[in-house]
Order: C-alpha cells, then sequence, then structure tokens
C-alpha cells in the first residue's frame, strides 16, 4: 500500500498481486480524448469547480475539433497550441471574446502542465504560449479607515443609546465578514452549532454546504475570541431557532447599507463582495500565506489566479496614493 499520503493522480491504475502499481495507463501515445477523460477526474479529484471542469474539458474538446481527437499527446508542440488558437480568433469564424480565449489559454497551461508534471510528456508545449491576462474591473473596496469608521458605528449599535435599543446584528455581521471573507450565501447557511467556542482562545467557523457536490468548498476558519462575546449578546436578543440570521439576505443588505450611510461611506460601499476582498487583502497585507489566503476564500487554484493579480493590483494602488 502506498504510505505517502499522496494523491494518486492517476486513480484507474491497475495495481498488481503485491499490490505494485503497473506504468501508467496514459503515455505520450495516448490521444486527446483519452487523456481527458483522466484529466476530467483529476479535476474533480482536486476540487476544481463544476464550471470549471467543464469548461476546460470544453476547450480541450475544442483543441481536439482542431487537431483530432484521437491526436497523441506525444505529438502536440508548442506549433500546433499557436495555430490553435490563431484559429480560434481568426479563422473559425465565431467570436472569441478575450475573457474565453484568456481562459481556453489557461485550459491549455493546465492540461499540459498535467501531463508533464506527471510524466506522460517529458516537455510542456504550452509553457511557450504567451498568457493574456484579460483586465478586468478592481472591485470598489473600502478603505481601511473606512472600514474602521463602518465598525465604530456597528459598535455604536451594539452599546445601543436614548433612540434606540442595543442590536448586536450590525456588528456581528460586519466584523464577521470582515474576519472570514464568506460569500452572503455562505453566511445565510450558518447555523450556531457551525460556530465552534469550545476553545474561547481559537474560536472558529465551520463553513457548510448542503448540497454534496459542493463539498469541497467546506472549509474551518478561525474567529477573533472576542467575536464569541457579540455573538451571545445576538444569541439572547434575536434566539434564532434555525440559521444564525433570522432574516432574508436583502435585510442583511440593507443592514450593511444603513451602517455605510451612517459612516458617510458611499453606497454598496460595504456590499457582501467588497467585505470580501477587504477580508483578503487583510490578510495579504499582514503577509498571510498566499495558499492559505486562498482556501479562506474557497477558491479553487484556477480561480485563485485572478484574484491574486487582483489582490496585487490593489496593493499597488494603494501605495501609489499613499
Amino acid at each position: 500500500m502506498d504510505n505517502t499520503g499522496q494523491r494518486e493522480l492517476f486513480p484507474d491504475l491497475v495495481r498488481e498481486d503485491d499490490g505494485e502499481r503497473r506504468a501508467p495507463l496514459l503515455t505520450r501515445e495516448a490521444s486527446l480524448q483519452a487523456a481527458l477523460g483522466t484529466f476530467e477526474r483529476h479535476m474533480q479529484d482536486e476540487g476544481f469547480s463544476i464550471n470549471t471542469v467543464k469548461a476546460f474539458a470544453s476547450d480541450i474538446r475544442l483543441l481536439g475539433r482542431y487537431l483530432g481527437i484521437g491526436a497523441p499527446v506525444g505529438e502536440i508542440g508548442t506549433k500546433n497550441l499557436t495555430d490553435f488558437l490563431h484559429w480560434l480568433t481568426d479563422e473559425r469564424g465565431v467570436p472569441c471574446s478575450p475573457k474565453s480565449y484568456a481562459r481556453r489559454v489557461t485550459a491549455l497551461k493546465v492540461f499540459f502542465g498535467w501531463l508533464h508534471e506527471t510524466g506522460v510528456l517529458a516537455q510542456d508545449p504550452s509553457a511557450a504560449v504567451i498568457q493574456q491576462s484579460v483586465s478586468s474591473p478592481l472591485p470598489d473596496m473600502p478603505a481601511l479607515e473606512d472600514v474602521e469608521r463602518a465598525l465604530a458605528v456597528a459598535d455604536r449599535r451594539r452599546a445601543g443609546g436614548p433612540d434606540h435599543k442595543p442590536d448586536a446584528r450590525p456588528y456581528l455581521l460586519l466584523s464577521l465578514l470582515l474576519q472570514t471573507g464568506i460569500k452572503k450565501g455562505e453566511a445565510m447557511a450558518i447555523v450556531p452549532n457551525h460556530v465552534d467556542g469550545s476553545d474561547p482562545d481559537q474560536p472558529m467557523l465551520y463553513v457548510r454546504y448542503a448540497n454534496p457536490r459542493l463539498r469541497y468548498k467546506e472549509r474551518k476558519l478561525p474567529l477573533e475570541p472576542a467575536w464569541l462575546a457579540v455573538l451571545d449578546e445576538y444569541l439572547q436578543q434575536y434566539r434564532p431557532t434555525d440559521t444564525l440570521f433570522t432574516c432574508t439576505a436583502r435585510n442583511l443588505e440593507y443592514v450593511l447599507r444603513d451602517i455605510a450611510e451612517e459612516a458617510e461611506l458611499s453606497t454598496g460601499a460595504l456590499s457582501f463582495e467588497n467585505l470580501r476582498w477587504a477580508s483578503a487583502m487583510r490578510d495579504w497585507r499582514a503577509d498571510v500565506e498566499q495558499d492559505d489566503i486562498r482556501q479562506k476564500l474557497g477558491l479553487s487554484k484556477i480561480a485563485w489566479r485572478e484574484t491574486k493579480a487582483k489582490l496585487r493590483r490593489l496593493v499597488e494602488q494603494e501605495m501609489v496614493g499613499a
């Protein structure tokens, strides 16, 4: 039995009676079609999103349409891939947007890079293919001082005053999103026992998914110990019987909007998406390991590429404005 703990890249390998693995089923003579089947299983095992698996498989099938789906992978060179990309943009007769083009280049690099890393190919023919990035707009993320003002507003609402009762929900929600970077749907799915406060010094939030096909997105995220006190206040005030947040997602958006308005921030500054970016930027500034940030956000390695590029651009933007 292989006790290295490493994921098998070829799950369909046949083992001899003594437990030793035979040579991989894929060789450089394998067809694109055969390689694609194994590649799809590999992507699923690695936790690629369903949409990414479908898109990359479609892109490789398109390459098969151009070269012949029976073409041996070992006979595909850099020129073949370059010619294929030229065909996509200038000869196919079907519009190829910059975003689709960039994704198809990524699909080629991931596919042939995987064939190279697993020893099927001695060299990666996609390594020399130029990746043309698509410049997508940066998120309108709140600045550090904006976040502090918003937290101060939420904290005042938590304390209460002459005009309103104490309300822990605004601070609970805002601080949770800044700490964890979870999405709106993930926040709405939280139930109280997803928060593990058994170790008060290291509380954790378990992000769960009801859909079995999305279980790969589940993760455990650290919380600040002081957040547990806010949670206790909230539970006493709202007494949720099912999910943590007893209102609709739209109402939570209104809570964030009201905080932004009182803090004199722009409309939408505290959206779920902007706070997700603000959380990632907090970690980036704190020199958290990049793969830890990726896993915290629940992103695949492919999706992380674009997110990482945007985070770098946001940092550069901050430095220019400083």
